[in-house]
C-alpha cells in the first residue's frame, strides 16, 4: 500500500459475510476482546455499530471493561479488517 493517499477502502471489501460486523475478536496476546454489535435504534440508511473492548482473565473471558465506541458501518468494517490483519481472531462470546 502506498503512503501517497491510497485509500484503505479500495484494498478490501466491506461486509464480506454479513451486512455489518457482528461478533467478537480476541487480540493475539489473549489479553483483550472487542465486541461489535449493531446499534438497535440506528436507522438502516445510517447504520451505527457499537464496539466494546474488555480486558480478559487467564481463561480468555471478559474480566474488565476498557472502553466503548460508536462507529459508522464503514468505520466498523475498517476497524474489524485492521484488527484481523494484526492477528486478532474471531471467537465465540456473547455480549450482554
Amino acid at each position: 500500500m502506498s503512503a501517497k493517499g491510497t485509500s484503505m477502502r479500495s484494498n478490501y471489501c466491506f461486509g464480506c459475510s454479513s451486512s455489518s460486523p457482528n461478533g467478537c475478536l480476541l487480540n493475539p496476546e489473549g489479553s483483550r476482546l472487542i465486541f461489535f454489535e449493531e446499534c438497535k435504534n440506528s436507522p438502516k440508511n445510517n447504520l451505527k455499530i457499537h464496539t466494546h473492548i474488555f480486558y480478559t482473565n487467564h481463561t480468555g473471558e471478559p474480566a474488565g471493561f476498557k472502553s466503548s465506541e460508536r462507529l459508522s458501518i464503514d468505520s466498523a468494517w475498517e476497524k474489524w479488517y485492521l484488527l484481523y490483519q494484526k492477528g486478532w481472531t474471531e471467537v465465540s462470546h456473547e455480549y450482554g
